[in-house]
């Protein structure tokens, strides 16, 4: 397994990651079977960058993961994050970016995960009621107790990113990013690499999209909440499904499948970002791992970005009301 470094001066990890979220929730019915096969796969591999997060499930991910690693702890990385408040649903019903709540979520998340150390400490969201800077000094203080190694923020501005910088190391920022989703680039990853920041990419496939294997909404569980996602529905997903056959043409000429293609581009625009591709199947996760073998010329690169550029997408990200979780 090839790797890379999180941020200037943080640690190394496998040059892709697993992002756990769908093992528990968001596409179909959790697998937990299935889930841990997959990550000890992923260990068998040299993948020990693992994602996770005290909302996935709610609290159900951060279990599985530490059940998966409870005999292998010393080969992962492992990251999971705080600040979402569930609701009676499940769902995140709000943002807690409090000292108080900061504690008392890792203190929950060290012991669901089964383990003395979080590797990597996210705030998954800015709370607006609190300033960062005291978000980040109670993260701090984690760190000093020994209850965290590394501090990193999860959809975030790149004024946010200084501020926050200002008060301790960040060695990660965690956004979506791939084909489809290319805002970092105009902000947030120069604040990132300013700084020294690793970039952390998840959805980095278009939340599958760019596997191919997404043609209609009946093609996906009642409850997957892709259904509700832009992007996939009506007009945006026939003008989306061209994007994606343009995309397969080229990948035939690269003997590699769409989603290699797709993750490829995304690992080729810098080694400081760390991709964190998401899936509870052993076979998808060893395509996703075969994607670092994978060498994209600046001809390369042009074609795909010319296929498949932001302005030829169609849809937002997500339906309007969950515009107020994202830092703009």
């Amino acid at each position: 397994m090839k790797t890379r470094r999180l941020g200037r001066n943080g640690p190394v990890v496998s040059a892709i990651g697993l992002g756990c979220m769908g093992i528990s929730q968001s596409y179909g019915s959790p697998d937990e079977p299935g889930g841990i096969a997959t990550i000890h796969r992923a260990l068998d591999l040299g993948l020990n960058f693992l994602d996770t997060a005290d909302v996935y499930g709610p609290f159900t991910n951060e279990e599985l993961v530490g059940r998966a690693i409870r005999e292998r702890r010393n080969e992962v990385f492992l990251a999971t994050k705080c600040g979402f408040v569930p609701g009676s649903d499940g769902r995140p019903g709000g943002v807690d970016g409090s000292p108080d709540h900061i504690r008392a979520a890792c203190d929950a998340s060290l012991r669901r995960l089964g383990v003395r150390t979080i590797d990597l400490y996210y705030l998954h969201r800015v709370d607006p009621r609190t300033p960062i800077e005291e978000s980040v000094r109670a993260m701090a203080k984690l760190v000093d107790e020994g209850k965290v190694r590394y501090l990193g923020l999860s959809e975030v501005n790149g004024r946010t990113l200084h501020r926050a910088s200002a008060v301790h190391p960040i060695i990660a920022v965690q956004s979506e990013y791939s084909l489809w989703t290319r805002d970092p680039e105009t902000v947030v990853l120069p604040a990132c690499r300013e700084l020294g920041v690793g970039f952390v990419p998840f959805s980095p496939l278009g939340r599958g999209f760019f596997s191919g294997n997404v043609r209609s909404l009946e093609g996906l569980p009642d409850n997957d909440f892709r259904r509700g996602l832009p992007r996939f529905q009506g007009k945006n997903l026939d003008a989306n499904l061209r994007l994606v056959d343009r995309l397969a043409e080229i990948a035939r000429g690269k003997g590699c499948t769409p989603a290699q293609l797709a993750l490829a581009w995304v690992l080729s625009q810098g080694d400081d970002i760390v991709p964190i591709p998401g899936t509870k199947r052993v076979k998808y996760l060893e395509e996703n791992v075969a994607a670092v073998e994978i060498s994209l010329s600046a001809s390369d690169r042009h074609q795909i970005e010319s296929v498949v550029s932001q302005g030829q997408v169609a849809g937002e990200r997500y339906a309007p009301e969950s515009f107020s979780l994202i830092e703009r």
